[in-house]
């Protein structure tokens, strides 16, 4: 996912990549790697419902001013009864976020986009992810927050967009992929074969150790090389069964009842700049299949080939069959258009160029019996003293980039003798924005 592809001198990301992280030694290894080309940027970044624009992540002062006084007073009187009252387990995103925000804002700001990312009630979707992907608020803040901007209203496009408690990021100044392809580089200058383009279809094992690792190659030549170690991030469920003698049947089992979501992007370039200004938009229209909208020139102006243009990558999640996943790029193309202009986001650009990319697996599916799951196959990797999966495919968890940096290093330390958890990253429930201990100027 965090490619940059190149098409006619414009970038697009897969997904927008914030570069934002709570541990040091992660964004020192981005700087070091990137140097002057990390680029700091204002965070900007919103929610279109109804035809207004909220800020995002959800400020509920900014919700009682934009939805007028019927409606936010609705949503208060239900905010103050789901916290003096509030019900369920909390074993599922939509009892978490109905506990914390009230039925209303549940409704309007939760439900419709949750429910677009994974395909499924927000009933049946685990806690764990809300927890650490929605900003808790508190009452009486939002109310007076809100008698203090009451009296300024943002407007729709034209708004300035609100920054989060994390206002700023770092950006590669031509997106992300830039740093991967600056980390190979630097891993080739010192004699490591990095080697593109080739599938592992097969992993031996024996007496706890992976012994042996198959690959096939672009020419379709497989070849068996014997290995000392493996760090994988080979998507979890996968590599499980591609392990040889095969686990046992309860693993399997457990394997193959894991689900991604699927991600596919439309990237139109426009003939108008300056669209709107934030990095991305999340759209919440019920009516409007697409998820969220980035905006390439917002993130760094060097990934559009020429200032006078646009361009945007329109995100739609999907799953494999669907209308969405088997759509043809032609097909694709007119969607977003259509769609990008009934969000009120083209402001009468002409679209110059479109093109589609399937990302396949994009989004481990937390449901609530994915837990187990993993544990079971976790326990099962785990017998083996040479084998290591990392980051959010091989360990099948939503990390950020920052965590599944973190486990790349972490495994390669224990290769020098440490003994990290690689596991224990990104098990916390804290709200992943918030930098302890750490200044936001």
């Amino acid at each position: 996912m965090c490619r940059t592809v190149e098409r006619n001198g414009y970038r697009f990301d897969l997904g927008g990549h914030r570069f934002f992280t709570r541990f040091d030694e992660v964004e020192a290894l981005w700087h070091d790697l990137l140097g002057d080309d990390l680029l700091r940027r204002d965070r900007q970044s919103r929610i279109l419902y109804d035809g207004s624009f909220y800020s995002y992540p959800l400020e509920l002062s900014d919700v009682v001013v934009g939805l007028g006084p019927l409606e936010s007073a609705r949503c208060l009187a239900s905010y103050a009864r789901a916290r003096s009252r509030p019900r369920g387990q909390e074993t599922s995103f939509e009892e978490w976020v109905r506990n914390r925000f009230g039925d209303r804002l549940f409704e309007i700001f939760f439900q419709t986009y949750t429910e677009k990312v994974w395909g499924m009630p927000c009933s049946e979707i685990g806690a764990e992810w809300a927890a650490q992907r929605i900003k808790k608020m508190e009452l009486s803040t939002a109310v007076r927050d809100a008698l203090v901007r009451a009296v300024r209203r943002p407007s729709a496009a034209g708004a300035p967009a609100a920054t989060s408690l994390v206002g700023w990021f770092w950006y590669p100044r031509l997106g992300p992929g830039m740093l991967f392809e600056a980390l190979a580089r630097r891993a080739e200058e010192r004699g490591a074969v990095v080697a593109t383009q080739h599938e592992v279809v097969g992993l031996t094992h024996s007496g706890g150790q992976v012994r042996t690792v198959t690959t096939r190659g672009p020419d379709g030549v497989e070849t068996e090389d014997r290995v000392e170690h493996v760090i994988s991030s080979i998507p979890l469920p996968i590599l499980v069964q591609l392990m040889s003698p095969a686990p046992p049947q309860e693993v399997l089992d457990a394997a193959r009842a894991l689900r991604f979501r699927h991600l596919r992007t439309v990237n139109l370039v426009l003939d108008r700049p300056h669209l709107f200004s934030d990095q991305w938009v999340y759209v919440h229209d019920p009516d409007l299949t697409v998820g969220r909208v980035q905006n390439f020139g917002s993130w760094s102006p060097w990934m559009l080939a020429d200032p006078g243009t646009s361009c945007v990558g329109l995100e739609y999640f999907c799953s494999t069959g669907d209308d969405i996943w088997s759509a043809s790029e032609s097909e694709m193309v007119v969607r977003a258009t259509h769609e990008l202009k009934r969000a009120g986001l083209a402001d009468g650009a002409k679209v110059l160029d479109g093109s589609s990319i399937r990302v396949p697996r994009a989004y481990p599916v937390y449901d609530q019996h994915h837990g187990p799951r993993v544990e079971r196959i976790k326990d099962w990797l785990g017998g083996f003293s040479n084998l290591q999966p990392i980051g959010r495919y091989g360990m099948f968890k939503y990390n950020n980039s920052d965590h599944s940096v973190l486990t790349a290093l972490l495994a390669v330390e224990n290769l020098y003798g440490a003994d990290h958890d690689v596991w224990a990253v990104n098990t916390d429930t804290a709200y992943h924005e918030v930098r302890p201990g750490r200044s936001e100027g």
